[in-house]
């Protein structure tokens, strides 16, 4: 099998404080609006009638929990297919790169991304995106999210070892269906994950 990198994330463990995201956005120098790593917040709940006060309203089954998402590196990643410069490709790690020379800045990658991955730098009229910190990976060190966890919710590896040792989970509300794409991501849900597709709240950033 090939060589695949991906990420893990606990869901259960995410409070949501988004130190993740201002570490990517921090180490990569990314202008406001560009968001490599992004945390979400998925909640639902519903008011229901008091049980003697019927003319009264109180909430029940109120449910949260964070997801902190970037690029998965997918094994079909649609944004590869649809790049018509070849500006987007899979490397041999798995780790999806974008080509800044090669690039023409025509977003058709954004637009096949369900992650929201890929992202036009308006600036250089490029797309841009996570590039798993190739620079501190190639030192032996971890990506700049990783790192930056306070509770440890985090971590990377090679796929065949994060599935052998967390599961085989790859989605929960608000992410897409895994079979779009079959995204590099391993997660352990939280209590309230809500199925993808039929989930009964919403999210928000």
């Amino acid at each position: 099998m090939a060589r695949q990198l991906g990420f893990y994330l606990d869901s259960s463990a995410c409070v949501g404080c988004k130190v993740c995201q201002v570490a990517c956005k921090d180490k990569n120098d990314l202008p406001v609006g560009l968001l490599w790593r992004r945390v979400v917040q998925y909640e639902g709940g519903e008011w229901v009638s008091h049980p003697t006060r019927k003319e009264l309203r109180i909430p029940t089954g109120i449910f949260a929990y964070s997801l902190s998402i970037s690029c998965n590196h997918c094994e079909k990643a649609a944004c590869v297919d649809v790049c018509p410069t070849g500006a987007m490709s899979k490397g041999s790690d798995g780790v999806v790169k974008v080509d800044q020379g090669e690039c023409i800045g025509c977003r058709n990658c954004e637009q096949a991304c369900p992650y929201e991955a890929p992202q036009f730098d308006e600036r250089a009229g490029k797309m841009t995106k996570c590039n798993f910190c190739e620079d501190l990976i190639s030192e032996g060190q971890n990506p700049a999210c990783v790192d930056a966890c306070v509770m440890r919710a985090l971590k990377f590896g090679e796929m065949e070892e994060l599935r052998a040792r967390y599961g085989a989970v790859n989605e929960i509300e608000p992410l897409p269906s895994a079979e779009i794409t079959k995204p590099s991501l391993v997660i352990t849900p939280h209590r309230h994950a809500q199925v993808s597709g039929r989930g009964l709240g919403d999210g928000s950033n």
